[in-house]
């Protein structure tokens, strides 16, 4: 009897340790995005004002940098992924049952809404630009990005005249491969404008863990491949060393990337797409 007494305390050590854990890589997860967001603003504020500060009797910092036939440099941004969702008509007036609902507590329910809620996440890549002209550069600029995009379901359980709020969290870890022109814009002092557009190719590695859904945890899953239209603007700045640049940007994924399977979560979605805003910090 006394082995039993013993196994008893050890399994909810273990399972309270696996808790922890858990509560612990979500914690560093969003402290390692708040610090990066923070040293990033702080290089928005820091280095556009050294630039100015440099210019004595219209001194050009770097007044050939542009003539290069090519550059190289490194990207740091933090980035706000989303859904767009477009659901099937007459979405509540749909009933399921059976294993559609198998983590529901009931014989049937509707699906009221779905709406996608973003979170923020971090990017880091390597810049590879091509001069073309005056104007106009070719950028490539192969990137890893992390981040999550959560669903919200609003579900009604047997008649239930309150609804029943289901999230489902989805982690993405993408391998980018962006290919963009960028148009330069006049050069006034250490600063000049930019727009920049271009397409991506992206690949979604958060997709291929083999994880097992549970009747207490049905899982959303996506497609690993998608293609973004993406659409920015920015400034350069010119410093003594080296060139400093901020830019926003807009990424609108062309593809239906929701995962059909015979869930309520996805059988009431007709077509999910990305979309992905990024604030983005140049080092060249």
């Amino acid at each position: 009897m006394k082995p039993c007494f013993l196994i008893k305390p050890l399994i909810k050590i273990n399972y309270s340790n696996l808790r922890l854990t858990l509560q612990n890589q979500k914690t560093i997860s969003l402290k390692i995005t708040r610090t990066l967001a923070l040293t990033l603003i702080l290089s928005l504020l820091l280095l556009p004002a050294g630039s100015f500060a440099q210019r004595h009797g219209d001194v050009l910092n770097n007044p050939n940098y542009d003539q290069a036939p090519y550059h190289f440099g490194f990207v740091l941004a933090v980035n706000q992924m989303n859904f767009t969702v477009k659901t099937k008509p007459n979405l509540s007036n749909t009933f399921y049952s059976g294993t559609s609902i198998s983590d529901l507590n009931g014989d049937s329910a509707r699906l009221l809404s779905v709406d996608a809620k973003p979170s923020l996440g971090f990017t880091i890549g390597i810049v590879s630009n091509l001069r073309l002209g005056n104007n106009f550069d070719l950028r490539f600029i192969p990137s890893l990005s992390f981040g999550q995009r959560n669903l919200h379901y609003s579900i009604s359980i047997d008649t239930n005249s309150r609804p029943t709020s289901i999230n489902k969290d989805i982690q993405s870890t993408f391998i980018d491969l962006p290919l963009m022109v960028k148009y330069k814009g006049k050069r006034i002092g250490n600063v000049r404008p930019y727009l920049i557009a271009g397409v991506k190719y992206s690949i979604d590695l958060g997709t291929q863990k083999k994880k097992k859904d549970s009747e207490e945890n049905i899982r959303v899953d996506l497609i690993r491949d998608d293609t973004y239209a993406e659409l920015g603007a920015g400034f350069d700045f010119y410093n003594y060393w080296f060139k400093f640049g901020t830019e926003i940007k807009m990424s609108y994924g062309l593809s239906n990337i929701l995962k059909k399977d015979k869930s309520i979560y996805t059988q009431g979605i007709d077509k999910l797409t990305s979309k992905i805003f990024q604030l983005t910090f140049t080092f060249e």
